[in-house]
């Protein structure tokens, strides 16, 4: 089973699958170390995915962010800039995705972007509950499993996860070392959907 089967399948069982919004069940996020140029990875991706624009450090973010930003038109992929609201609706993104120390901005986010879908990051379920109170459409929970990305912080599991979703009334997204085979234990986790940067690039194993 792909990622992409193995997302569709956790959205469909969703507790929170009838929301406001109707949200896609696999992202791609973008990483300046990971995945430099996002173009190959979003030419294989399906449409109906989501991609995730972080890459806050670039020195023509913008530039870049609106080249994508056409890529993922004509591919049919909803794209979210990540971190800066203000950009985003410059330059009339999907939406926006918030880091969980800007989480408190979604409800300004949605306010300035009517219809734009606000999404937020949360490694915690104080944070993901923040999100809720937020006014946020959907949250990316991690690190689900270990990642190389970020070794010092430690993962959820499947467990833990799941009862995080069980807490949160928004459609909640894994985030997190997750690939083909051990995302199938977060079958029955109630998770809204996967996000992940190596896993979703041929060749590679695991977010």
């Amino acid at each position: 089973m792909t990622l992409a089967q193995l997302a569709a399948q956790l959205k469909i069982a969703s507790p929170c699958v009838t929301t406001r919004r109707q949200l896609p069940a696999l992202w791609l996020l973008s990483d300046d170390q990971r995945l430099p140029d996002p173009q190959p990875a979003l030419r294989v991706l399906g449409p109906g995915c989501g991609f995730i624009f972080r890459h806050y450090d670039a020195p023509e973010r913008e530039a870049m962010a609106r080249e994508l930003l056409r890529l993922c038109r004509r591919r049919r992929i909803v794209f979210l800039l990540a971190g800066d609201w203000r950009m985003a609706r410059r330059i009339r993104s999907d939406g926006v995705h918030l880091p969980e120390r800007l989480a408190h901005q979604a409800r300004a986010a949605r306010a300035a972007m009517p219809g734009a879908i606000v999404t937020a990051a949360a490694h915690s379920v104080r944070a993901a509950q923040r999100a809720v109170r937020s006014d946020a459409d959907a949250v990316l929970l991690s690190p689900v499993f270990a990642t190389g990305s970020h070794p010092e912080s430690p993962a959820l599991g499947a467990v833990r996860f799941a009862a995080a979703v069980r807490q949160t009334p928004l459609p909640v997204v894994a985030l997190g070392g997750i690939n083909a085979r051990n995302g199938r234990r977060l079958k029955d986790s109630g998770a809204a959907g996967i996000a992940a940067i190596s896993g979703l690039v041929p060749g590679e194993a695991s977010t």
